[in-house]
């Protein structure tokens, strides 16, 4: 005779499964609210955060068995414990470490993206938010609504920044660009190709001629790079899946033409790159403070002599303390960062720090092969360039958008790196 069933037993099952529905679609929309809304993002984190609480023993397994969980969980240990040494005090310390802490978050992440369809709704909510900066750029650079309020308070139709600043916006839409490319590489009818071509074209000339963060230009330059030498291995390889050596060749020629093209023609462009030659020509240091490559100068030359003093770190929460008194009696800018996340990270955790951020970049590249298609291979890769050419200008992990889209991004690209674990108890990663 079967025994009752538990209607207990099938309340706690059925509430399961609506709470790791929730962290799911929680972690989707992370994709979506990273371009745009750091608030959002915010109560989204909390979300999760609250669902590590009761799927801890799964998030451990993956930061322990995924070798790029395992990677960044390393950089966040160190940078913890360098919270407990240095003169920052102890509440500092933990805020400056909060900055990083979307890197603890990754195995959180991979466990909620555990399987390939919703992996691909991620990456399309990213793609999707980034559609909408671009309307809205769009139609501000052209005069077709005024700057709205909730926009970034140094929108204007010259420099048509939309959510966050147009350091952030060109490095993400760079990005969304190289995806764009990736799906078109991908796409098997006309109709798709001509759509995800017209999305990168409309980005690309955003990022190059609209919006002013120079950062995107050489994010931009090295993901296209990427991407024509990939295509043109592999075919080369002959593990080519829908274009031939033909199409490979035509692509990368097509981009390296469009690059000089682009430069040549374009007055905007060619004065905003012949700007960086002339002020870093220009520069002396501790004299660089009316330009904005003189003022980045003026960063590393400093951080640098900091590193120099303290090669074992000054503590998490350091560097703006240290800056101050290693620039007093020069007409230095102050900054709470030096616009180099290698610099950021040495000057807090020291060499110990910076080996393992290059770990982290190295595991990336290194894991890329081991993904299950080509698309993410190439995408991991191209990850992995964006970021170390991002951080060689910019503080990308302590940025709040670029740090959790980093994040994000190495969840979606590498959760299947994580054999034989389970989503969570119970529920096989194919759910």
């Amino acid at each position: 005779m079967r025994p009752a069933p538990d209607l207990h037993e099938g309340s706690i099952n059925g509430l399961k499964r609506t709470a790791l529905s929730s962290l799911r679609v929680s972690t989707i929309l992370l994709g979506f609210t990273v371009p745009i809304s750091v608030a959002l993002d915010n109560v989204l984190l909390a979300i999760l955060l609250l669902g590590l609480l009761f799927n801890a023993r799964a998030v451990w397994q993956i930061a322990t068995q995924n070798p790029v969980a395992r990677a960044a969980c390393l950089l966040f240990v160190a940078l913890f414990a360098a919270i407990f040494y240095g003169v920052t005090p102890l509440r500092e310390a933990a805020g400056a470490l909060g900055k990083y802490a979307d890197l603890a978050f990754i195995p959180m992440f991979m466990l909620m993206l555990s399987n390939e369809v919703l992996r691909r709704r991620a990456q399309g909510a990213f793609l999707a938010a980034m559609g909408l900066t671009l309307l809205l750029s769009y139609l501000v650079g052209l005069h077709g609504l005024p700057v709205q309020p909730w926009m970034n308070v140094a929108a204007t139709p010259d420099n048509p920044v939309i959510f966050h600043s147009h350091i952030t916006q060109n490095n993400m839409m760079a990005f969304a660009v190289f995806l764009a490319l990736l799906n078109l590489r991908e796409a098997t009818t006309r109709a798709i190709q001509l759509a995800w071509g017209l999305f990168a074209a409309l980005a690309g000339i955003n990022v190059l001629f609209m919006v002013q963060g120079r950062t995107g230009y050489m994010v931009l330059l090295a993901l296209l790079g990427w991407l024509a030498w990939s295509t043109l291995a592999r075919y080369v390889r002959g593990r080519g899946r829908a274009w031939g050596w033909r199409q490979a060749t035509a692509l990368m020629l097509v981009l390296v033409g469009l690059m000089a093209v682009t430069f040549s023609v374009s007055p905007r462009l060619h004065e905003r790159v012949s700007l960086i030659f002339s002020e870093f020509q220009a520069w002396q240091p501790n004299h660089g403070k009316d330009t904005s490559t003189g003022q980045r100068l003026d960063f590393y030359y400093n951080s640098l002599k900091i590193v120099q003093q303290q090669f074992l770190g000054l503590g998490t929460g350091g560097f703006a303390a240290a800056f101050e008194q290693q620039t007093r009696g020069t007409d230095v800018l102050q900054t709470p960062n030096p616009h180099n996340e290698y610099l950021m990270i040495t000057t807090q955790s020291g060499l110990l720090g910076l080996t393992l951020l290059l770990y982290l970049f190295y595991t990336l590249w290194r894991c890329a092969p081991r993904l299950g298609t080509v698309f993410e291979q190439d995408a991991a890769r191209g990850l992995v360039l964006a970021y170390m050419v991002n951080g060689a200008f910019n503080s990308a992990l302590h940025d709040h958008a670029d740090g959790l889209f980093f994040a994000f991004m190495a969840a979606v690209l590498f959760a299947e790196l994580k054999p034989g674990l389970r989503a969570v108890e119970g529920v096989t990663k194919h759910d």
